[in-house]
């Protein structure tokens, strides 16, 4: 499950040595944090700073900004976000919108004004329309609005790439925006109240198999589609990137495949063992009619592409929550 980058010469104007650099990873601790701490180890950086909420809360500007000037950080990699899945995004709408514009805004302010480098914000496709042609070109950003469940999160991260846009024509600051599609991989989160689509239906089918139940009810029709990519592939994009990038333009990290929900649902059960009906509950949403993006651009500009595929990735996720279950379970961040 490994993945190699090669850039493109003309993308590499402003490369980044990543050995002997003090690197921060905002989120380094969360579900892909660790991963991009994983995948920065063979470039031997002087040291990786991943710190907690307690450590810092980014939602404050000067303790945001205290916390970067402390750690002299050569580049910052900006992956704290408070998330959810659909039963979340409907709950607490305000709470996503505003906390995740705050530590965005934050973390860029105190780069540029610090003069770090190179900074690494990890955005999400929950920012582009809810209708947009499939599959999503990074051009269609401005052309509508966001799924309604999804807009107050993809929003607030969409204003970041605003930001870093602004910052680079004013002030010549070094930062790129990234776009990874829905993410799936050992160490996600599999407690429901934060769960996305994959850890939430093996923990569904994992818990029928053992209690013995002939059914599981999924949310939505299973008409709408996704697209997900393995966590370390996502990694390993996030870390291309910030060596290799220095464009204006957001980039999507994707797969390259778009999986209706009816069929990863049936994957899912397989994996799991489960063998009773699926009973779709139509009275819920379905999300995103459809949703899979264009990778072209990261491969031209850092030579990224996907390694992993999804029956492998799925494999190894189902193998870790099994052996992991307590721990996997426990996490809400």
């Amino acid at each position: 499950m490994s993945n190699s980058s090669s850039p493109n010469p003309e993308a590499c104007d402003h490369e980044v040595e990543l050995e002997g650099a003090t690197v921060v990873v905002t989120g380094g601790r969360g579900f892909l944090g660790r991963a991009v701490v994983a995948a920065l180890e063979p470039h031997r950086p002087a040291s990786v700073v991943t710190p907690s909420s307690h450590d810092v809360d980014l939602r404050l500007a000067d303790a945001t900004h205290q916390f970067l000037a402390d750690t002299e950080a050569d580049v910052v990699i900006h992956l704290a976000a408070r998330v959810g899945g659909i039963g979340a995004n409907r709950e607490r709408p305000a709470d996503l919108y505003l906390d995740n514009l705050l530590m965005g805004t934050n973390v860029i302010e105190s780069t540029r004004r610090l003069g770090t480098t190179k900074t690494t914000v990890v955005g999400t496709i929950c920012s582009y329309p809810k209708f947009t042609p499939v599959p999503f070109a990074e051009s269609s950003l401005w052309e509508g609005y966001p799924e309604e469940t999804n807009a107050p999160y993809g929003i607030a991260k969409l204003a970041q790439l605003v930001q870093l846009q602004a910052n680079r024509d004013q002030y010549g600051q070094h930062g790129i925006y990234l776009m990874p599609t829905n993410l799936y991989g050992p160490g996600d989160k599999f407690n429901p109240a934060v769960s996305h689509v994959i850890p939430a239906l093996v923990k569904k089918c994992v818990d029928a198999v053992e209690s013995g139940a002939d059914h599981i009810e999924v949310w939505g029709t299973g008409s709408a589609s996704r697209e997900f990519l393995y966590v370390d592939d996502a990694a390993a994009g996030i870390v291309a990137a910030t060596r290799f990038y220095d464009g204006p333009e957001p980039v999507n990290l994707g797969a390259n495949e778009e999986l209706p929900i009816r069929d990863l649902v049936a994957m899912i059960a397989e994996a799991c063992e489960f063998t009773g009906e699926i009973r779709w509950d139509d009275t819920k949403p379905d999300g995103q009619p459809r949703r899979c993006v264009d990778p072209s651009r990261a491969r031209q500009l850092f030579g990224f592409e996907a390694t992993t595929s999804f029956r492998e990735g799925l494999a190894a996720t189902v193998a870790w929550y099994l052996t992991n279950r307590d721990a996997a379970e426990a996490r809400t961040s």
